[in-house]
């Protein structure tokens, strides 16, 4: 019995978290990020998140060293650092720190929730 408490307990801060870190991007990151690419692209002015979590996850195989990246590049972020293609940042520049905007707590919340949903797996093209 306690086993199974300690098992939904689990699951349920596990939803939890994912719900706050869920709505943490969406306050913090989904004014210039979306979740889905438009089928008008030229309305965008950030790269959809989706594939900004492709290229992290390219680069960062590891989730411990993506999330690290992330909260390092979201606080101080640098041409030299972009993991995105260059023609991201000469279309979209490179993103404007966000430590004025978002803590460190927030963003690895973030992160962490950007990891393990996007992309979304078995979907190719738009989401």
């Amino acid at each position: 019995m306690r086993k199974l408490l300690s098992g939904l307990l689990l699951i349920t801060s596990l939803t939890y978290s994912d719900e706050v870190a869920k709505e943490l991007f969406k306050s913090k990151c989904s004014i210039c990020h979306q979740t889905m690419r438009p089928s008008d692209i030229s309305t965008l002015i950030a790269p959809p998140i989706m594939g900004v979590m492709k290229h992290v996850k390219m680069e960062y195989s590891n989730k411990d060293d993506a999330i690290a990246f992330m909260v390092d590049y979201i606080l101080s972020p640098s041409r030299e650092k972009a993991v995105c293609l260059p023609h991201s940042i000469e279309r979209f520049g490179v993103m404007p720190s966000q430590k004025a905007n978002v803590t460190q707590e927030e963003l690895t919340k973030i992160a962490n929730y950007l990891y393990d949903n996007f992309p979304k797996r078995g979907l190719k093209g738009r989401q």
